[in-house]
Order: structure tokens, then sequence, then C-alpha cells
């Protein structure tokens, strides 16, 4: 095959070790295929590079396309987080404004290739990555490059879109051990999720340059979580003076688990988030918190895919300290 060839259903037939037929059906979505030979084809469109010509003709005009939302997670459940109805939201207007719809897609973690499967559908404009991960990302086929944009972690041909919660969390921890908390424990995101790594690491830099150790417990960026976690950091490392979540809604959480065990905050524990969602500043006490600017980021993201935008491998956005009553 030369550098010239462009690649065809055939080609894809033939690697994946299929059929014409079930190949076609897997690109297309219509019809039978089994887990196995949809992951094969899947691959085999990744590695070849291969465009449907239907793909292909709304990617040369945006007429007739659409955005497609992509969000990876364990479960369909994470379509119900409150951070992708943001995503979605301003995806939706910045779309509307270039007459493109949008549509919304659970991708399941355990599966990177549908990631693969999504990206040659008809019709498809563009496509942003929520909760990205790198086996999924490295199934882009290389035609599509240039049309996908992640929000999180990216790679050198898929850019990235994110906050800079590196920084925002050295932010929140250094202003609690500034308030003289020397015990602080941490909830993270989910720890299949690369992006949390930054915010991670900025928590254990801070805590080991002010003399504490490190207390860190898994999340998974919702309420029930936090409240889980505040029991286990009480149990496990019961002199712990300040506990911050990677989510606004894993705080929110902690404040109602210290609440149930009797721990008053701030005058016991202080508390504080990420994200300044709308309902940070309406806990009692009010949360503290850092702020996350997803339409900003989302609007990025999408007008970068959309409009076919060169830009930077990977564009961060400030997250800035909110101090309220919890800490």
């Amino acid at each position: 095959m030369t550098g010239q060839h462009t690649p065809t259903l055939d080609d894809v037939a033939r690697a994946a070790g299929v059929s014409r037929a079930t190949a076609s059906r897997v690109v297309t979505g219509q019809g039978a295929a089994s887990r196995d030979a949809r992951d094969r084809v899947a691959a085999a469109v990744a590695q070849l590079g291969y465009v449907p010509d239907a793909a292909a003709r709304a990617l040369a005009s945006r007429s007739g396309t659409r955005l497609a939302v992509a969000v990876i997670g364990r479960t369909a459940a994470v379509l119900d987080d409150p951070y992708v109805g943001r995503v979605l939201t301003t995806a939706a207007h910045t779309a509307a404004e270039r007459e493109v719809g949008v549509s919304l897609h659970w991708l399941p973690l355990h599966d990177p290739y549908s990631l693969a499967r999504l990206a040659v559908t008809r019709n498809l404009g563009g496509l942003l990555v929520v909760n990205p991960t790198q086996p999924a990302l490295d199934t882009v086929p290389r035609a599509l490059r240039g049309r996908v944009a992640a929000i999180g972690v990216g790679t050198s041909h898929v850019p990235s879109f994110d906050v800079d919660n590196g920084t925002g969390t050295e932010g929140v921890v250094r202003h609690l051990a500034n308030t003289g908390r020397r015990r602080i424990a941490m909830v993270t995101g989910p720890p299949w999720l690369p992006c949390g790594d930054r915010a991670v690491a900025a928590y254990r830099r801070v805590v080991q340059d002010t003399g504490g150790e490190a207390r860190v417990v898994p999340g998974d960026f919702t309420a029930a979580r936090g409240a889980e976690a505040a029991a286990e950091i009480m149990l496990r490392w019961p002199d712990t003076d300040a506990v911050f979540a990677l989510s606004d809604l894993t705080a929110l959480g902690v404040l109602d688990g210290l609440h149930a065990l009797g721990v008053g905050v701030p005058s016991d524990v202080a508390v504080a988030g990420f994200d300044d969602i709308a309902f940070a500043c309406l806990s009692r006490p009010a949360l503290t918190t850092s702020t996350h600017p997803v339409e900003q980021i989302a609007a990025a993201a999408a007008r970068t895919v959309l409009d076919r935008h060169d830009t930077a491998p990977t564009t961060f956005y400030p997250s800035t300290l909110v101090v309220r009553d919890s800490a």
C-alpha cells in the first residue's frame, strides 16, 4: 500500500479478518456484529485511518454535520454528572451558532475502541472527548485528527483543554496550611482519570513543604463517596484537621459525613472543594473552593474542532481560590 492510497472498506475488512459485510455493519452501526468483530474493525479503522465516504463529506463541509460529545465512564450514570451537563450545554450553544447539531454519548471505560467506532459514524463534524484516557485516544483514526479535542488529558494528535487543577489545588491546600491546618487529607477523583494526577501531585508537594504527611483516599466526584470518605479519613487519621476534595460534590458529601460524626466544620476540621459549583455558596457552612471555568473550556474545545483551528497541544485555564466559611 503506497502513501497515496486512500484506505477503503475492503482494506479495513482484510486488516480486521472479517467479511466486507461485517465491516460495513460495524462502520455504519447498522446490523449485528459480535463484540470481537467490532473491536477488530475499530482497531483496523484506527490503524489505517479509514473514513467512510459519508463521514469524509461531513468533514469537508459543516452542512448537515453534528458535534458528538463523548463521555467516558464506568457506567452510563456518568452522563448525570452536572459537569457533563455544563459541557453539553456550552457545546450545544457553540455548535448552534454554526448550524450544527449535538449528540451525547456514553463510552464504557472498559471498551476504549468504542471511541474509534463513534469516530467513524456518519455526519460527524467534530468530536469532544470528556474524561479522556490514553487507551481511548490512541484509537482515534488518523484521518479524523484535527476534528477531535479532549477535555482533560490529550495526546500528540489530540489537543487538550482543561482547568489547571494542579495550580488550583496548590492554592487551596496552601490556604489550608496558612490558616494553621497541618494534618490535611485529600479525596481524589476516580483513580482511572489521568487528569487528576496533577492535582494529587500538587497536594503532596504542598503537604511535604509544610511538614505534613500525605493522607489520600480515592473518590469518584460524587457526594455519596464524599460522605464515605469522611468516615474513612476520621477512622484512619482521627487527628485530621482539614479535608480537601477534588470536586465540590464530594466536598459537600464530606460536610455531610463529618456532620453525621459530630465533627464541627471548620472548628474541628476545615473542608474545601474544587469547581465552585452553584451550590457551593449555599451549603452551611459555605464551601471554600477553587473555580473551574467549564463553559470557557468547552466553548474553546468546540470551536477548535468545528472551525478547524490550529491550537497548542495543551491549553490550561486558570483556577482561582474562593474563600468561604468552611475553611
